[in-house]
């Protein structure tokens, strides 16, 4: 007798403007089993769940819960049909208890005139559900924030189970999890296929796929791959899959006339952040060059530019630039060293929301002039007119004024605003961390020539992208990571997406 689904959606489809998320996608959770969600970055996988879990309502389709169709679901009843999610950025509230983060909105009330919180009841609930995820070690008054990450996914476990669900959604549970704690993880997952609950498991780590999962979805670019077993696929079945296009699209680079790769300029030997979201990587840019790094969601790529940039603490390595050995205490100090760095939220991190692109264009070419870490010194109105001209011409940035606000400009526009501030104060060195994020397919190829022009030029260019194709049509040397370490360095001529994606499974290293 067949086993009835808890969870089946069909031929579900999201649009956003201009774009198509979801493609008619197919997707079914049994009780009892881990299905695991595959696609590279960007695939739909999240907007998918989203769909199910109520946050986003799909323009055509339907979902069936518990045997009840649906053409809709809200958040409101995706919970209450036993769907839960947990987020790869987990949702516990830091300065609360266990209790009441399991509990919270939710805490048991004695009944009488006057409400008072049931804290003997709210203890031993606690106490139960810490049993069921072997945390019992810990009070259910510990604070949430004195608890490991693999602890804090615990409580979020354990709060899912409170809610009764049926469905529980994980989305990269592994990231930042040890081996050790993701075998404890792993052993929580078994207990709750025991129990009949079913598990989405969304993970690019294809050996532990091969050893949580029963079957697997594989989307890619919105589309509907297909539905296996796990135990029928190989992990390169599994990559050759997820990459599409049969391989034959390989993006392989062509630099221009004249283009000449020189001696090294600046290295990194040994780098360590302080919270081990890099370790011990290494690499060289030579002069000339655009050199990639590629990986999934936290594996470390951003977390090691940040650190060379001075935003994050690291505890050894050195920075070696134009053959002598830099400190970067700060993004102050990185700087005057003459390295700058494109963030990827550029509307956070990137620019000044109440600055005119004249000001947030000059910012750092005055900050860079100016004594006392950067707070004495005037404002040349004049030589910010003279620079941000400048800028608009060479990067053909469209604005009406350069008194306009730059967070009233278009993605793109942002974007080469945010260039001719790093140009405009002289940086050697311009870290690029997803460039093209959010902007249409016109201003991405230009954002690509400046990069080329920057690296004939004599700038240092270093690119980090989720975009496979992006690295590989740009980039002329590419780094791969995983779990914070180098796993793979590819000359251009060797790459392919394959390899690229093979690398970043932490499954396969290799140096060409």
């Amino acid at each position: 007798m067949a086993v009835e689904p808890i969870v089946k959606m069909e031929k579900i489809t999201k649009r956003f403007p201009g774009v198509t998320a979801l493609d008619a996608i197919n997707f079914e959770v049994l009780p009892g089993e881990v299905h695991v969600l595959l696609g590279e970055n960007g695939a739909g996988k999240s907007t998918l769940m989203k769909v199910l879990s109520g946050v986003y309502q799909a323009e055509e389709g339907t979902i069936t819960l518990n045997g009840k169709q649906y053409e809709k679901l809200t958040p409101k009843i995706s919970a209450e049909g036993g769907i839960s999610i947990i987020y790869q950025e987990l949702s516990v509230v830091n300065w609360l208890d266990i209790r009441e983060n399991i509990f919270m909105g939710r805490l048991p009330m004695k009944k009488g005139a006057i409400p008072m919180v049931d804290y003997a009841k709210l203890n031993s609930d606690t106490e139960e559900l810490l049993k069921r995820v072997n945390l019992q070690k810990h009070q259910p008054t510990t604070s949430v924030g004195d608890l490991s990450i693999s602890e804090k996914q615990m409580v979020e476990i354990a709060k899912s189970i409170s809610f009764n669900a049926k469905v529980i959604i994980m989305d990269e549970p592994t990231s930042s999890l040890t081996e050790e704690e993701v075998k404890k993880l792993f052993d929580i997952i078994r207990q709750l296929k025991e129990e009949g609950r079913g598990i989405v498991f969304i993970s690019h780590k294809l050996s532990e796929i091969e050893e949580i999962g029963d079957r697997i979805t594989i989307m890619k670019d919105g589309g509907y791959v297909g539905t296996y077993q796990v135990k029928d696929l190989t992990q390169d079945d599994m990559v050759r899959m997820m990459v599409g296009r049969e391989i034959k699209g390989t993006y392989q680079h062509t630099p221009e006339d004249g283009f000449e790769i020189g001696d090294v300029f600046f290295e990194v030997q040994n780098l360590t952040r302080k919270d081990k979201r890099a370790q011990d990587v290494s690499f060289k840019l030579r002069r000339g060059e655009i050199l990639g790094f590629s990986g999934l969601v936290g594996a470390g790529r951003s977390e090691t530019m940040e650190a060379i940039y001075g935003a994050a603490p690291r505890t050894s390595g050195k920075i070696i630039f134009e053959g002598k050995e830099i400190d970067v205490k700060n993004p102050y100090s990185a700087l005057h060293h003459g390295i700058g760095l494109v963030t990827e939220n550029r509307r956070e991190t990137g620019f000044f929301q109440n600055f005119s692109n004249r000001r947030n264009i000059a910012i750092a070419n005055q900050l860079k002039k100016a004594r006392g870490d950067g707070i004495i010194g005037l404002i040349d109105r004049k030589a910010e007119v003279e620079m941000s001209n400048a800028q608009q011409k060479a990067m053909q940035i469209k604005w009406t004024t350069p008194e306009q606000l730059t967070m009233n400009l278009s993605g793109g526009n942002q974007q080469k605003v945010i260039l001719g501030k790093w140009l405009a104060a002289g940086v050697k060195l311009l870290i690029f961390d997803e460039p093209t994020k959010g902007i249409d397919v016109g201003t991405k190829s230009e954002i690509y020539r400046i990069m080329r022009t920057l690296a004939d030029e004599g700038i240092g260019v270093i690119v980090v992208s989720s975009e496979m194709p992006e690295l590989l049509s740009v980039c002329d040397r590419i780094i791969v990571m995983a779990d914070g370490k180098v796993t793979g360095t590819f000359d251009i001529a060797e790459a392919t997406e394959e390899h690229l994606a093979k690398a970043a499974t932490g499954d396969a290293a290799r140096e060409v």
